[in-house]
């Protein structure tokens, strides 16, 4: 008798625009947990979940345009982490993206997550056929081993450039990354 197969506990996959607008409630709930642990995505505390729907509501336009791609990550199928990729519109930029809102729930980090969505990100941008990758984040904080990890070359700091969740002016570092044909 062979024993059962059981569904690896990580799964990431990028989220057509019907399943965002299906999974805007547990999204919303995600982001949420992140900013209140201290993720420095773009809001300050107080940050309250109805700020948190508005936001992700606020693009789905921009799926259901394919300006903006969403990687999600599940683990033990509920959704614990994201990563965005955004789709320079410009004539002269349609070989870049950016990486936007990577973040993983406070209770399923250190678990390889991030990297997976960083991995997953990547194959979408060779998708769109995008050869230059761009992010950006809190100088000195974790992320920055992780991106350096998965290949991204800094691009240089900016000082106060962003506020982080408590109000505080945080020096922004920013990476790039060129991708190579396989």
């Amino acid at each position: 008798m062979t024993e059962p197969e059981t569904a690896a506990p990580l799964q990431v996959e990028a989220l057509s625009p019907d399943a965002v607008a299906a999974a805007l409630p547990a999204l919303a709930a995600m982001m949420q947990a992140c900013v209140l642990g201290g993720a420095s995505i773009g809001f300050v505390l107080p940050f309250a979940i109805d700020e948190s729907e508005a936001f992700w509501n606020g693009l789905l336009p921009d799926f259901r345009s394919g300006a903006r791609r969403l990687i999600v990550a599940r683990w033990q199928g509920e959704i614990a982490g994201t990563a965005q990729l955004v789709l320079a519109a410009q004539p002269n930029g349609r070989h870049r993206a950016e990486v936007a809102k990577v973040m993983v729930h406070p209770d399923r980090r250190r678990l390889g997550i991030a990297r997976a969505l960083m991995q997953e990100i990547e194959a979408e941008a060779r998708r769109c056929r995008r050869t230059l990758l761009l992010l950006d984040t809190v100088a000195e904080g974790p992320a920055e081993w992780l991106y350096r990890s998965v290949g991204f070359e800094s691009a240089g700091l900016i000082p106060n450039y962003a506020l982080s969740t408590t109000g505080a002016l945080e020096t922004t570092h920013f990476f790039y990354k060129i991708l190579v044909s396989s």
